[in-house]
């Protein structure tokens, strides 16, 4: 099977992890299967594709889109990070929570982040290339974001002295009463 299901976190966000196959050439890879998303109620209809890259230390997050919700695929091609998944679904029993995960080119982890998660994400190498397919088109009108560093939500960052955008470190505290 080229692609598996490694865990899958509150009830939504799923950890998949491709079969690579190694020689003296290097490795291949199959990182999204149409059949194998379908068979696990990950939508198939990625409208988007974007790629960043950043240094050590930088966070960048925590992002959503409420008008049209974003789901999205996502994988470090070059470098480690930290990816902080925060649950903002409205009337979810885990509402507030947020899980970490490790994702990296050496672990080849691909995550389903699926819509109504905060997504945010630590360098932890010195330069990270991370890529993620989208389920609904960039709208900057419906992004909405939550402050990183928040400390009601309890992140722990596992960088010293974070970089962040403006926009980021100015972003509202979750708001715990929904």
């Amino acid at each position: 099977m080229p692609l598996m299901l490694e865990e899958v976190i509150f009830d939504a966000v799923m950890i998949l992890r491709p079969e690579r196959f190694t020689d003296e050439r290097g490795y291949f890879e199959e990182t999204y299967r149409a059949d194998f998303c379908l068979r696990h109620g990950i939508p198939t209809d990625f409208v988007q594709d974007n790629h960043s890259r950043s240094q050590r230390g930088v966070i960048r997050g925590m992002h959503y889109q409420v008008d049209e919700p974003m789901g999205k695929m996502l994988r470090v091609v070059r470098g480690q990070i930290q990816l902080v998944e925060i649950d903002v679904r409205k009337g979810s029993p885990t509402y507030g929570n947020h899980v970490s995960i490790d994702v990296s080119e050496t672990n080849g982890r691909v995550v389903w982040i699926p819509p109504g998660f905060a997504n945010g994400f630590a360098v932890l190498s010195d330069v990270a290339d991370v890529s993620y397919k989208c389920t609904a088109l960039y709208n900057p009108a419906g992004e909405r974001s939550v402050n990183p560093l928040d400390p009601t939500l309890g992140i722990r960052w596992l960088v010293d002295d974070p970089i962040l955008s403006e926009k980021d470190r100015n972003a509202p505290h979750l708001d715990r009463s929904i």
